[in-house]
């Protein structure tokens, strides 16, 4: 070693080489180990979105379904109402005549397990009469002022409307209260 080697620091390059090389590949091994590190933070981060998007898609496809089951009788529904409806036009007009006695009462247990099926698939009919006027399940045909009522009660029911289980499959075609005159 020379007089000159001596006088350079410990850290210059040009003193020790094998050094030099030696901390330059640890900083590329620690540069190469921050964006290894940062690249897999990134990829789990991916992996956690991705869990928490197929755990959303399930919960969504479940519901979708249990929907799908609990108004699957919807058509079927639909279609018998207005039998019900003729039902109950015959039997106020087998009340109106005198000789309709027997005619009448079979009508009316025929409506009644009718009545019950709907009943037993969670169809029920919606009370209307003498209750606010609510537009998600009545439908006002007429409006007649009323001062015994409270302007928007409904007054008479013209059709009865039906739900299945929380959706109205058919609103109630009522006629509504206005103000007195």
């Amino acid at each position: 070693m020379t007089k000159q080697d001596a006088n350079r620091p410990i850290n210059d390059p040009l003193a020790d080489p094998a050094s030099a090389i030696n901390d330059a590949s640890d900083e590329m091994i620690s540069n190469e180990a921050v964006e290894l590190r940062a690249q897999l933070d990134e990829a789990k981060e991916r992996a956690l979105r991705l869990h928490a998007d197929w755990e959303n898609y399930r919960k969504r496809a479940r519901k979708e379904l249990d929907d799908e089951r609990r108004f699957a009788d919807l058509g079927l529904l639909t279609d018998l109402l207005p039998v019900l409806d003729n039902m109950q036009r015959a039997i106020e007009a087998a009340s109106k005549t005198p000789d309709g006695g027997g005619l009448l009462e079979g009508f009316k247990l025929v409506k009644q397990q009718l009545d019950n099926v709907l009943a037993q698939h969670n169809c029920t009919r919606i009370e209307a009469l003498d209750t606010p006027f609510d537009p998600h399940m009545h439908e006002a045909v007429s409006q007649h002022a009323s001062a015994a009522h409270e302007p928007g009660t409904v007054l008479m029911v013209i059709r009865d409307g039906y739900m299945l289980h929380e959706r109205v499959v058919r609103p109630a075609q009522v006629i509504v209260s206005g103000p007195a005159t």
